[in-house]
C-alpha cells in the first residue's frame, strides 16, 4: 500500500493589505480591540470583479505543480476546498480545471465544504485515494475569498474583523517509502450547535427551521418562492456569517487537544515527539492554549493568523506552506496538523515529512 506524501506546495495571497485601523474606518472597533480578542493585525483582501476563488486557487496551484516537478498533464484528480465558492454551483473544482487550461484532460473534480476542517478532511479523503492506488497526483487546492460576503458594520464586527482571503494548494503522490508521508487522520462532528458559527442563508429551508421561529423567519409557505425575503436582509446574522464566539472558543480549546493526542495515541506518538504544529488559524488565543496544553516551545508552533487573518480552510496549508519557504519544516520532521470550525466539525493529522 502507497504511503501519500506532498511533492510541492504553493500559496497565493491578494496584494491588498487591511489593516485593524483599516478596518475601524467601516466600523466602531479598534486595533486593541482586535487584537486582545484574536491576536490579527491585518488580513489580505482580494480585488472584487478581478480576484475569485478559483483564479486565488489557480494562482496557487500553479506554484505547488512547479515545485512539484511534474506537468499538468500528470495530475489525474482534482480536490478543492472553500466555503465562499465563485458560484452556489458549480463548485471551484471544475473551474478551477479552466482556469489552469486543464480541461481536455477531464479528470475528476471534488468539492469539499468542512468550512474550517476542509484541508484535513481534504487530506484524509485524498490519501485514501492516493493509498488505493486509484489516482497518482492528485492537486488539493484550499481558496477562500470572505470578503465577498461580510458585513463591515459594527453589527457584523464580531465576525468581519477575524476572516481574510487567500489560498494555498499542494501536490499529492503515492510512495513506497515507508519512513515518509501521511500517518493518519482523524475526522469528526457534532451538527448540535450547527446555527452558533454559520451563514444561514440563501438556503433551500427558504427561512424556516425546525418548524420555529427560533431565527425570526417566516413561514416558508408564505414565501412563495421568493429566495431572498426582506426578513432576511432586515435580520442581521442571515445573509453574512454569525458566530457564537464564546461557544466556539469553549468547545474548541476542548477538541484540539483531544482529537490531537487521539492521533498521537493512534501512531505511538507523544507530543514531545512532534517538530512543528500547524493548527487552523481560527484565534490566536486558541492556538496558544492548545500549545500550552501540548507543552510545546514557541519554535515548534506555527502561527500567521497576526498576518492574514482566519483563512479558513485555506488556513493550514498557507502556515504550512510558508513555514516550509521559511525552512521551518525539515525532511523526516513529525508535523502535526489540527482544525476546528463550523459544524462543528474537527479533525488532526499526522506526517512525517
Amino acid at each position: 500500500m502507497k504511503n501519500t506524501k506532498v511533492i510541492g506546495m504553493g500559496k497565493y495571497l491578494p496584494e491588498d493589505v487591511y489593516t485593524n485601523d483599516d478596518m475601524a474606518k467601516y466600523m466602531d472597533t479598534s486595533d486593541e480591540w482586535i487584537q486582545e480578542r484574536t491576536g490579527i493585525k491585518e488580513r489580505r483582501f482580494a480585488r472584487k470583479h478581478k480576484e475569485t476563488t478559483s483564479t486565488m486557487g489557480a494562482r496557487a496551484a500553479e506554484i505547488a505543480i512547479e515545485r512539484a516537478g511534474i506537468e499538468k498533464k500528470d495530475i489525474d484528480f482534482i480536490i478543492f476546498a472553500t466555503i465562499s465558492p465563485d458560484y452556489y454551483f458549480p463548485g471551484c473544482g471544475v473551474l478551477i480545471q479552466r482556469e489552469l487550461g486543464m480541461t481536455e484532460y477531464e479528470v475528476g473534480a471534488l468539492d469539499i465544504r468542512n468550512q474550517c476542517s476542509g484541508f484535513i478532511y481534504g487530506l484524509s479523503v485524498a490519501d485514501q485515494f492516493i493509498k488505493t492506488g486509484m489516482y497518482k497526483n492528485i492537486l488539493f487546492v484550499c481558496s477562500e475569498m470572505h470578503s465577498m460576503g461580510l458585513d463591515f458594520s459594527t453589527s457584523g464586527r464580531n465576525v468581519s474583523v477575524i476572516f481574510g482571503d487567500g489560498a494555498a494548494a499542494m501536490v499529492l503522490q503515492g510512495t513506497d517509502d515507508n519512513d515518509k508521508g501521511v500517518l493518519t487522520t482523524h475526522l469528526h462532528s457534532n451538527g448540535t450547535h450547527a446555527e452558533e458559527l454559520a451563514m444561514i442563508n440563501p438556503g433551500s429551508h427558504g427561512g424556516h427551521y425546525l418548524g420555529t421561529e427560533q431565527y425570526g423567519y417566516p413561514d416558508p409557505d408564505v414565501l412563495g418562492g421568493v429566495f431572498i425575503t426582506q426578513t432576511m436582509l432586515d435580520t442581521t446574522g442571515q445573509l453574512a456569517p454569525n458566530m457564537n464566539g464564546q461557544l466556539v472558543f469553549k468547545t474548541a480549546v476542548k477538541k484540539f487537544p483531544e482529537v490531537i493526542m487521539e492521533a498521537l495515541n493512534k501512531t505511538g506518538y507523544s507530543p514531545e515527539d512532534i517538530d512543528i504544529f500547524v493548527p487552523h488559524q481560527a484565534n490566536l488565543r486558541i492556538s496558544k492554549f492548545v500549545q500550552k496544553v501540548l507543552k510545546l516551545p514557541d519554535e515548534k508552533l506555527v502561527s500567521n493568523i497576526q498576518k492574514y487573518g482566519n483563512t479558513t480552510a485555506a488556513s493550514i496549508p498557507i502556515a504550512l506552506c510558508e513555514a516550509w519557504e521559511e525552512g521551518r519544516v525539515k525532511d523526516g520532521d513529525l508535523v502535526c496538523l489540527a482544525a476546528f470550525g463550523s459544524g462543528f466539525t474537527w479533525a488532526s493529522a499526522l506526517i512525517i515529512w
